[in-house]
């Protein structure tokens, strides 16, 4: 079974870093080869502004992720 991705993109989410989090959760992708392992969608918003940028993995949401996390993040719930 595929895992389940989906970052927020609503302003508030995008502004606050996920723009950059979605280049490296591709790239992380990518550079894995986890194209058919990985379902990346994106949201309009998920509810939780104040605490974003948000994030979902497999049904777990995770607020505030920056860029010097979502690594370690992604080697923990992917791998």
């Amino acid at each position: 079974m595929a895992a389940k991705i989906i970052i927020c993109m609503g302003s508030s989410c995008f502004a606050r870093g996920n723009e950059e989090n979605l280049k490296i959760i591709e790239q992380y992708i990518s550079e894995n080869k986890l194209e058919t392992e990985v379902d990346l969608k994106g949201s309009c918003c998920e509810g939780k502004c104040s605490e974003g940028p948000n994030l979902n993995i497999n049904g777990e949401m995770f607020h505030g992720v920056e860029k010097g996390t979502l690594i370690d993040l992604l080697n923990d719930k992917l791998k």
